[in-house]
């Protein structure tokens, strides 16, 4: 009888910590018990040190809330092994979490079970990262978790923002996901004062603060707000334009680059069309250099004179003519 109501009791709080709130009726069914269990094992939960709050009333409910100390956390096998391996890479786009993420680390391993241990440090001495120079901003980890918070709850929040031309505006908006693209965080919302969706780049954004006022969830367009950034970024604006007609099937300049997303478009069976526009014109090199296939390009001046300096250079440093695989100058003499 003990050993059920422990086993009740843990899957209770499993419940409560998946989900924001739940009304007595829909974890009495879940639990197979009745309403009055569930207030009964609530207050256990109490008793152990769980903030748990109820409300009354038709729309009243449970809801684990924030407390002076961090109760247990409740974690199934496949989580610990998670959230461990996760924590080893977590600075991976982050700043100034490194350190943090190693003292959580080391009081997850000091409870973990042998048999997960074992699973733990073999993922860990299988897996290896390399850390290159960052061209891009990384995430302010404290920025993240507020906005994570209100895109949670739905509050609207307040926050300085900065243009890409410079121009700093204080903005009101709906919060409603945040999208990783390609090293970058931005923060989708629909904006209160232009009544329209935006797109905002965390590390352009400051002093992000929550109003307290919670609306009711906005539905993303199209109900998929990972492809509708990605139809955004894709059509952004960007300081040097750069497409590319590829002389190779869509499939196979996919499978050779990544985070091309929607920029990348097949024109028919043996020809693709990839934008490779952007702010920065090495990794617009970049990108056509990953492409390995022939092309011709539609782009600014600018984009073309970088490109031939970059040529010029590469020529220079191998102290020769460039020359076609068989030998012979790329004009054919």
């Amino acid at each position: 009888m003990t050993s059920d109501m422990t086993a009740r009791m843990l899957r209770l709080l499993s419940l409560l910590q998946t989900r924001r709130e739940w009304s007595g009726a829909d974890l009495a069914e879940r639990l197979d018990v009745t309403v009055r269990t569930v207030r009964r094992d609530i207050d256990r939960l109490r008793e152990l040190g769980y903030p748990v709050d109820s409300a009354r009333g038709h729309a009243g409910g449970y809801r684990l809330t924030s407390g002076t100390d961090l109760p247990p956390l409740l974690l199934d096998d496949d989580e610990a092994v998670a959230i461990a391996v996760a924590l080893r890479t977590a600075a991976g786009g982050l700043t100034g979490i490194e350190e943090t993420a190693l003292r959580a680390l080391a009081k997850l391993e000091q409870v973990l079970p042998r048999r997960l241990r074992g699973q733990v440090t073999a993922l860990q001495t299988s897996l290896a990262g390399i850390t290159w120079e960052e061209r891009r901003p990384r995430a302010d980890p404290a920025l993240l978790a507020v906005l994570a918070v209100a895109c949670r709850d739905h509050e609207i929040i307040t926050f300085d923002y900065t243009t890409r031309h410079g121009t700093a505006t204080r903005r009101r908006v709906e919060p409603c996901h945040l999208v990783d693209s390609g090293g970058l965080w931005y923060l989708l919302a629909h904006d209160i004062d232009k009544n329209d969706w935006r797109l905002f780049r965390l590390d352009r954004t400051t002093g992000a603060t929550p109003t307290g006022r919670r609306v009711p969830p906005r539905p993303v367009p199209g109900d998929d707000p990972a492809a509708f950034v990605a139809g955004r970024l894709s059509a952004a604006p960007t300081r040097y334009r750069a497409v590319a007609t590829v002389h190779a099937p869509a499939e196979r300049i996919r499978a050779r680059t990544r985070g091309l997303a929607t920029r990348l478009k097949p024109i028919d069976d043996h020809t693709c069309r990839v934008d490779a526009s952007d702010d920065y014109l090495p990794r617009i090199a970049q990108t056509l250099a990953g492409l390995d296939a022939d092309y011709t390009l539609d782009a600014d001046p600018e984009v073309i004179d970088h490109l031939r300096h970059a040529a010029h250079r590469t020529l220079h440093a191998t102290n020769g003519p460039l020359t076609d695989p068989d030998g012979r100058p790329p004009d054919g003499r």
